[in-house]
């Protein structure tokens, strides 16, 4: 493909060489680069692709995308200079693979808490309705049942293409991905064509990278200001920015609520730690799915499965029958009935529901035992909030380490101690190793009582100091318990 026929729709503020040069692959990787390549230099928060130029030409490169024109120009290379690499690598990547995604069926799921959730639930459901579909999510990448790990809760915008690409020769018809705020800010869906988005909710979280919760807000904001008129919107009225997300966006607004009027209503009739029992639109379903959070969930399913051209019935009935994605208050038994609980919980609003919604499942006598730590390198302000919370709605709290990366673990413990207050300092305990803070868990419990190990979920490693290491909360539960019933 010829760079000009890469450059369509693109704003040009300058460009050198020839714009008929034969492009064979595009990429943003200097690494990556070779004979024939587009080398887009684009900033980064850590590194800035500009200083990578010359080494992508060395490597075969032959033209480049930039904000900025080097010094000193090869006569062989073509230069284009735009106002916004990584906005323009969008449309460069949507042009080089031929507008998958306006080819496909393509809904987004941002808010903070229930992406993924959302994202797998209706892969599964799609999928239960007789098509091929793909998957975007923090969990892992699928193309129909091929299973592609992933490594960001949105992977770049020439990834995305490249993966659509695939799931339209797979012959896919629907996709389903996450849409994190950072991509929005970074430009990973510039170029994409969605047939829908979907708003969960939103609360404090990732304010490390957008530094105020306006910022943040309005990054989720962007997801649906970008919505073709074609594209649906559907949002969740009981969160109070739900409207918020709809006010300038050209996509057909629909709602979904449990406590007002919507497009999509629904009414939890009963709750258990074996299902949840709801009204949806006035017909009464029984979900396996657990918890008032669960029931957002559904009901946003639902909404988006009907918007979508699916029957009702045939989707409450398909619903019914799905069980929650990995991670996901997912539950562990022991041979003595005490229930563990793994759930990807890491934001305070996450932990909160998951301990809510336990607190109105278990019977008087049974103990809340909750593990949870902070993620290092991240969001700092929320640690001695979950601490706060962990305590609140427990009866035994272990702090523990998650993912520290970087960080020194006891300095991120130290930071949600802070959170724990002097009446609640006898029922905590801070244990830096997480696989200890789970069998002393164990130790502890009585017959009946419940475990919830909050904030990895479905993850199988903890990363310490830049090195992955293998770690599954449920192995690591499971382990403890078959231990537990050996004694």
């Amino acid at each position: 493909m010829q760079l000009k026929d890469l450059l369509y729709k693109i704003p040009l503020l300058a460009t050198s060489g020839s714009m008929e040069t034969d492009i064979t692959n595009v990429t943003m990787d200097s690494r990556k680069a070779g004979v024939g390549s587009l080398f887009i230099a684009v900033r980064g928060t850590v590194t800035d692709g500009h200083s990578f130029i010359e080494t992508a030409i060395l490597q075969g490169a032959a033209a480049i995308v930039c904000e900025e024109l080097p010094a000193e120009l090869h006569k062989a290379v073509a230069y284009v200079r735009v106002q916004d690499s990584a906005k323009t690598m969008g449309l460069v990547a949507a042009n080089f693979y031929q507008q998958p995604s306006q080819k496909l069926k393509l809904v987004g799921v941002t808010g903070t808490n229930g992406k993924t959730s959302v994202a797998t639930l209706l892969f599964r459901l799609f999928r239960g309705l007789g098509y091929r579909c793909g998957l975007l999510s923090t969990v892992q990448n699928q193309i129909d049942d091929q299973v592609i790990p992933a490594t960001h809760t949105t992977p770049d915008v020439i990834t995305i293409n490249q993966l659509l690409t695939q799931m339209l020769e797979n012959g896919c018809t629907h996709v389903f991905m996450e849409v994190s705020s950072h991509a929005v800010v970074q430009e990973r869906i510039a170029g994409l064509t969605f047939a829908g988005g979907i708003f969960t909710n939103i609360t404090h979280d990732h304010l490390d990278f957008h530094k105020t919760f306006d910022n943040y807000i309005r990054a989720k904001k962007g997801f649906f200001d970008q919505l073709p008129a074609t594209a649906f919107a559907l949002t969740n009225v009981d969160d109070k920015r739900g409207l918020v997300m709809l006010q300038n966006t050209a996509a057909r607004k629909e709602t979904y609520s449990l406590q007002t009027l919507a497009t999509f209503k629904g009414k939890i009739l009963a709750d258990s730690l074996f299902g949840l029992n709801m009204l949806v639109d006035d017909k009464e379903v029984w979900f396996k799915l657990i918890g008032q959070f669960n029931a957002y969930n559904l009901l946003s399913v639902y909404g988006a499965a009907v918007l979508l051209g699916e029957d009702p019935a045939d989707v409450l009935m398909l619903l019914s029958g799905i069980t929650p994605p990995p991670g996901r208050f997912e539950q562990v038994v022991s041979e003595d009935k005490i229930v563990g609980i793994v759930d990807y919980a890491h934001t305070p609003d996450a932990l909160q529901n998951v301990l809510e919604t336990i607190n109105g499942l278990r019977q008087a006598d049974e103990q809340i035992i909750t593990i949870v730590g902070c993620g290092g390198n991240r969001d700092a302000a929320k640690r001695p909030i979950m601490a706060d919370i962990a305590c609140r709605f427990s009866n035994r709290v272990i702090l523990t380490s998650d993912n520290p990366r970087n960080e020194d673990p006891m300095a991120i413990l130290e930071q949600m101690q802070a959170g724990v207050s002097p009446i609640d300092y006898k029922k905590t305990v801070t244990i830096e190793d997480r696989h200890e803070a789970i069998e002393r868990a164990v130790s502890m419990a009585r017959p009946h009582d419940i475990i919830l190990v909050a904030g990895k979920g479905h993850e199988t490693y903890q990363e310490i100091k830049g090195v992955k290491y293998d770690f599954d909360d449920r192995a690591v539960l499971r382990n403890a318990f078959a231990e537990r019933g050996n004694q």
